[in-house]
């Protein structure tokens, strides 16, 4: 929230409450505090702040909210959460002068903020409960969701093709890699070391390590490459536009999927969790009729 803009800080045209509310805004979507707005920007960050605003005063203007509570200790530990965000208490107080706020106006916004968080959550829990049915619709409509394709440990050797370097012209490279290539014959377990030493790709850091790959993450020649080796295998020179490759296949993990009983709890989750969402939006659609 600090910056080092020398403007003067806009006039607070409304409450600390409101004021917080554009500052947010102004943070979401600009990553700066309000006085490194222009006209232009600080129009379209008030009009979001106005929203978020009404949206608030209208929740908390709703019977929900007339024994919703805010501890003082949850209140305290928000307003700690914002001051951890300085080096000192000079440096927050400064900055809040600057962006027309006070402590007073801070705690304010942050109570209203909290009771707004609270009465939605209690509103999220008239949601209906989700059934079974529910589950298992959701598990086949989204069976790929379900499914972990075919994963491959690999290792790679990159020689790279750059006409700049004479040992990179394209017929030196080429003779470069199928040079290390007769040096694994038979001695794959040299490639870690292999790579580290000839590699010109990042990954000869650490031995030539990929990772775990699956089917598509790779160049064309590559990917088609590594998926026809069996495990312990090295490929033969492969060609992609970065240069020439040889590939080690060191594991296979073979596709598998998660059964109806596995994904269960965690379908029942992301389905009260829209449940819980939808009430709320119906509610407050309720609200604004009302």
């Amino acid at each position: 929230m600090t910056t080092t803009s020398l403007r003067k800080p806009p006039a607070a045209s409304m409450g600390g409450e409101y004021r917080y509310h554009v500052l947010r805004a102004a943070i979401e979507r600009f990553q700066c505090d309000l006085v490194g707005l222009d006209a232009q920007r600080m129009a379209e960050v008030e009009s979001q702040a106005r929203r978020t605003f009404d949206l608030e005063s209208l929740v908390l203007s709703s019977p929900e909210a007339l024994d919703a509570v805010v501890p003082e200790p949850r209140l305290e530990e928000a307003l700690n959460a914002l001051r951890d965000r300085y080096p000192d208490t000079d440096a927050f107080e400064e900055d809040m002068v600057r962006n027309g706020l006070n402590e007073a106006g801070m705690r304010r916004a942050l109570q209203r903020e909290l009771t707004f968080d609270a009465v939605m959550q209690r509103v999220g829990t008239y949601a209906a409960p989700i059934n079974e049915v529910e589950e298992r619709l959701f598990y086949e409509l989204h069976r790929e969701r379900f499914e972990t394709p075919e994963r491959r440990a690999a290792r790679h050797i990159l020689i790279t093709v750059n006409d700049d370097y004479q040992e990179n012209r394209r017929d030196a490279a080429r003779a470069r890699i199928e040079r290390i290539a007769a040096d694994l014959k038979g001695h794959v377990e040299q490639f870690g070391e292999l790579a580290r030493w000839h590699s010109e790709c990042p990954s000869a850091t650490q031995d030539g390590s990929l990772g775990l790959v699956t089917p598509g993450q790779l160049f064309p020649a590559l990917d088609q490459g590594l998926f026809g080796l069996a495990a312990g295998d090295v490929s033969g020179v492969l060609e992609s536009d970065l240069g020439f490759h040889l590939l080690l296949c060191e594991r296979i993990e073979p596709a598998r999927s998660v059964d109806f009983d596995q994904a269960r709890e965690k379908i029942r989750s992301v389905l009260e969790q829209r449940r819980r969402r939808e009430t709320q939006k119906d509610w407050i659609a309720s609200l604004r009729q009302n």
